[in-house]
């Protein structure tokens, strides 16, 4: 594969570095399997829903951790106890399994539900207050310093 050389955005941005690794990240994972496989939906400005089809599997097979900005899903089914089933054909897979997905800044799980052997997960942006965009008053008169000087001397 390609490297992508992010030299010249270094030389006139600085804190992007992160960027860097995530994409070195994207071109590292393999998902040769396909195994399971999984939508992921954008179903509002700031939601979205990963569906992972995970027939066979119980909620106490699934495991989601949510971790800095990385989501893992992973699936471990309960050994079975004394099987005597014999398959003619199985095309229901039931390995294990673990999936990564690196996470935007503010992107939080909001729950998870297993319903028909589809996991669905809710994921919700949600920027905190201190990061949101706010209006600044502009006050006429005297400048900005002096005015904290004074309220600094009146505490």
């Amino acid at each position: 594969m390609n490297a992508i050389d992010f030299s010249p955005l270094f030389r006139s941005a600085i804190g992007f570095d992160r960027l860097a690794r995530l994409m070195d990240n994207a071109r590292n994972v393999s998902d040769a399997t396909g195994y399971p496989p999984y939508n992921i939906e954008k179903t509002g400005d700031d939601s979205y829903v990963l569906t992972m089809a995970v027939a066979g599997f119980s909620e106490a097979d699934i495991e989601i951790t949510a971790q800095e900005n990385t989501l893992t899903v992973a699936g471990r089914p309960q050994p079975q106890t004394e099987d005597r089933t014999r398959f003619l054909h199985r095309g229901i897979a039931g390995r294990a399994f673990e999936r990564r997905f690196v996470l935007a800044d503010h992107i939080v799980v909001e729950g998870a539900d297993l319903a028909n052997g589809l996991l669905h997960v809710q994921l919700k942006r949600v920027v905190p207050e201190s990061l949101k965009p706010r209006r600044i008053t502009v006050q006429a008169g005297r400048p900005a310093i002096e005015a904290q000087a004074e309220t600094a001397q009146a505490a």
